[in-house]
């Protein structure tokens, strides 16, 4: 039975390209559809990395860290404004398996790496999950001017501030999960992308256009036990 999680989230990379919402829609669950900004459906890859993952009244010394790598856009459901993930990257193999069979999440065992220094982020992402198609990532990333907060930034608010996200299990069922945590504080960001076949691996081209790069030193989350999703509600 799945536990709900306490965790913080440091270091992210929010690197972001606009698509054709026809395209997004092609590669969504027929009962979700692409949420928009500006007349665009969103991709997401995030780099970032997990602390101190534990079930939620744990205390903090019990959790493990667990750097991860993920690709998702942005949907929405019966209203609500929500994320879908097609990929999740992350290191421990134990995390990797109970990620799958408890939260029906489609995680890959990967080796990554991440490390500040000199105010910027080294990340490094090679899959490694037996059958899965192979990807890499890796890129330099850094704070580039004054921060703010999200709700406070139409295209930021649209991209961070989301409180569910939905998954797809392995017997087509869909699924979501809600998440606790306090307004997203953002940076403008640079990012130099030396490798990144993720994209490729999850069906999509990379998108050859310049990426909107946020960056956030992180907050903390509280993440609820998976549910299956009831059915729409009819309109």
């Amino acid at each position: 039975m799945a536990l709900a999680l306490e965790m913080g989230w440091r270091h992210l990379l929010f690197e972001n390209w606009p698509v054709d919402p026809a395209l997004m829609d092609s590669h969504l669950p027929e009962t979700l559809s692409p949420d928009t900004h500006d007349g665009s459906a969103w991709l997401s890859v995030v780099p970032f990395t997990n602390v101190a993952v534990r079930p939620k009244g744990f205390p903090r010394w019990a959790g493990v860290r667990l750097p991860e790598l993920n690709v998702r856009t942005y949907v929405e459901r019966d209203g609500e404004p929500s994320v879908y993930f097609f990929s999740l990257d992350a290191q421990g193999i134990s995390s990797v398996v109970g990620a799958r069979l408890f939260h029906h999440l489609p995680y890959y065992y990967a080796r990554i790496s991440l490390d500040w220094a000199d105010g910027r982020v080294q990340f490094s992402s090679r899959r490694k999950h037996p059958g899965a198609r192979p990807a890499r990532y890796e890129a330099t990333y850094w704070p580039t001017g004054e921060p703010f907060s999200a709700p406070d930034d139409p295209l930021g608010e649209f991209l961070v501030e989301r409180y569910r996200f939905y998954t797809e299990a392995p017997d087509g069922t869909l699924r979501y999960t809600d998440v606790d945590h306090d307004p997203w504080t953002l940076y403008p960001a640079a990012a130099e992308i030396e490798r990144d076949t993720l994209c490729s691996a999850d069906g999509f081209d990379r998108p050859d256009t310049e990426p909107v790069c946020y960056y956030s030193p992180g907050l903390d989350v509280v993440a609820a036990p998976s549910r299956r999703a009831p059915p729409e509600a009819e309109t």
